[in-house]
């Protein structure tokens, strides 16, 4: 069988934690943050887990994650 190939838009995206689950960074917060307020900035720092029903998916763009 041939090697898969990765998502290479999602390999730049996304990453896959020590137990197997996916991390991504929060939408909302590269530009236009005048109108924000200053707690909604504050929530939309770090990065938060991908959720289940596009996990299945990620995992078929990112064979060797």
């Amino acid at each position: 069988m041939p090697k898969l190939k990765t998502h290479r838009g999602a390999a730049k995206r996304f990453k896959k934690t020590a137990t197997g689950k996916f991390v991504r960074s929060k939408a909302f917060k590269q530009h236009i943050l005048t109108s924000k307020s200053r707690g909604r900035k504050r929530s939309l720092r770090g990065t938060t887990v991908v959720a289940d029903a596009d996990a299945a998916r990620l995992a078929r763009m990112l064979p060797y994650k």
